[in-house]
């Protein structure tokens, strides 16, 4: 979580990737100890192994990737904060020693470019933006609506980059293993432009998407850790501790998770309704064969809406598209109050009007919070625990609420707890071919949006068949 914004800041400026082979090279010695050990607050890490399936199909591309015959993009799934690093342990030591054992000649560095939040740097320090510069980082304001400086960047490496690319099209974590999130349409539109640019240049090569799915697990269930997890969450809730007896196994866990849900869900609907005036119903309408669990999910997603709503109103922000496109939104709207490209030269500024605009950047922190809080949830389904009771399952529930009651207590970058060690499953899917798409989507701009749709459903679809 970023620090409070006490003052108005001067415009976010792009960062030039600058692929630095020393300084790779130096990221990828450090790796395992990056992955076992928590390096950074805000990084959980305790994996302790990687495996992967079908790498032998990645290796191949690298082949052909390097003889000039593809152009290949890698869609990866993001569903925790350690998951780059896990990619880049597929790519510098797994897909190389596939390559070994199946006689695959690889010939040049196995790596790629990659697209990251600007906001990352802003939370976590301007040392990753120079870290992720040199390994081959591009940043982008995920909230523009088209950052055309890094999306430029993007296709020019796509099309004519020494390397391949990686990009989350989920646009960001969230916090479930088992559950793809709504697909961004960005990486399928980056397709068809690399489509366009190597048919423009008369290249022949074919352009591919890759999806690949990351999951993690613990080693050993951490059922003792998530007791105390949880009763450390009902303290800090003000909710009475649910002791745990002998032989009661995992629906005491369920129970605790429903019973802090909702305590923490109806004190959010009073607190909105009584400070921000909005008009939330103390009952809820539904369908009278919805069980208990439908129902209290039915309120989260009502409470998410009202904190989205109190954010719009003050930014002046239409309620438009799922929650994950409405707080993108807010998220440029609450950047274009704080980090002002109107005001070229804010320490020129006379103090009564820099006094203003700090008022406004402070306000405009304070407003984005209820996206953040939102941005936790927004993958949360009423049978996410139900159809696998599994340890994994509970954590991420668990961990997700804690976020949240950290955000609230403004605890600057919260460390989160480590329940156990773990362990990364990576899934390399078949590749998609974006050039065969390219011929069927000729011709107007309504066959080009069909078929940018159409590839990231089917994109949608390849991840979470994955999903195991």
């Amino acid at each position: 979580m970023p620090r409070s914004i006490q003052s108005t800041q001067p415009p976010l400026k792009f960062i030039p990737q600058r692929l630095n082979p020393l300084v790779l090279q130096i990221v990828r010695w450090l790796l395992p100890i990056a992955l076992r050990f928590r390096t950074r607050p805000w990084l959980t890490a305790g994996i302790v192994r990687v495996e992967a399936k079908n790498v032998e199909v990645l290796a191949e591309l690298y082949q052909q990737f390097q003889a000039g015959k593809i152009r290949f993009l890698l869609a990866f799934r993001h569903p925790e904060v350690e998951d780059p690093l896990c990619m880049l342990y597929l790519l510098s030591r797994i897909v190389p020693q596939v390559a070994r054992q199946e006689g695959i000649t690889l010939q040049s560095l196995v790596h790629s470019y990659f697209l990251y939040d600007r906001g990352m740097t802003v939370w976590a320090g301007k040392w990753l933006g120079w870290l992720f510069s040199r390994i081959g980082g591009v940043p982008v304001h995920r909230g523009r609506r088209l950052d055309r400086q890094a999306i430029q960047t993007a296709r020019e490496l796509f099309a004519n980059g020494e390397l391949p690319i990686a990009v989350a099209p989920e646009g960001g974590t969230n916090g479930h293993s088992g559950i793809v999130s709504p697909l961004e349409p960005g990486v399928a539109q980056m397709g068809f432009w690399c489509v366009e640019d190597l048919q423009k240049a008369n290249r022949t090569e074919t352009v591919i998407i890759v999806p690949i799915a990351i999951q993690y697990r613990y080693v050993e269930p951490p059922w003792s850790k998530l007791d105390w997890l949880l009763s450390k969450l009902e303290a800090d809730s003000g909710l009475s501790a649910m002791e745990i007896e002998q032989g009661e196994g995992e629906e005491i866990y369920y129970q605790r998770l429903c019973r802090l849900a909702e305590y923490l869900i109806t004190e959010m609907e009073e607190f909105y309704r009584r400070f921000y005036h909005q008009d939330i119903p103390k009952t809820i309408s539904t369908d009278e064969s919805a069980s208990h669990n439908q129902v209290l999910v039915a309120r989260l997603h009502r409470l998410l809406d009202k904190a989205l709503q109190v954010a719009e109103q003050y930014f002046g922000v239409q309620a438009q598209g799922n929650p994950i496109d409405r707080c993108r939104r807010l998220e440029e709207a609450g950047w274009n109050y704080i980090y002002r490209e109107d005001l070229p030269d804010i320490n020129a500024l006379p103090p009564f009007k820099r006094g203003l605009a700090d008022w406004i950047a402070q306000e405009a922190d304070l407003r984005m919070r209820h996206m953040r809080i939102v941005e936790s949830f927004v993958a949360v389904t009423a049978t996410y625990i139900q159809e696998q009771p599994t340890a994994e399952r509970f954590a991420e529930t668990a961990l997700l609420v804690y976020d949240m009651l950290s955000r609230i207590q403004d605890t600057t970058l919260p460390g989160r707890p480590r329940l156990g060690l773990r362990e990364t499953q990576i899934t390399v899917g078949e590749p998609i071919s974006v050039t065969e798409r390219w011929k069927n989507c000729q011709g107007d701009r309504l066959a080009a949006r069909q078929g940018v749709s159409d590839l990231t459903k089917d994109l949608q679809v390849a991840l979470e068949k994955m999903i195991t």
